[in-house]
């Protein structure tokens, strides 16, 4: 992974400030989530999973975004 939100190609986050990578790493998973702004700083996270758990995780953030998306868009246009 690059410098955080330097556009490194990672989709959509990478132009908003973030990134987030997940690579395999033998039997574990390893996730990185880059910011390139908190408190005026860069700064990036690396979390080693192993599959089962790297699977729960992207669930869980899959939900996250499910239910964020119905917040932001609560009726329908027509």
């Amino acid at each position: 992974m690059g410098e955080p939100g330097q556009g490194t190609g990672q989709g959509a986050g990478a132009e908003r400030g973030w990134s987030l990578s997940a690579t395999p790493d033998g039997e574990r998973v390893r996730l990185e989530l880059g910011l390139s702004d908190l408190g005026g700083r860069p700064a990036t996270a690396v979390i080693s999973l192993e599959r089962a758990e790297a699977r729960a995780f992207a669930r869980v953030l899959l939900a996250a975004a499910g239910d964020a998306a119905e917040r932001t868009f609560t009726t329908p246009t027509t």
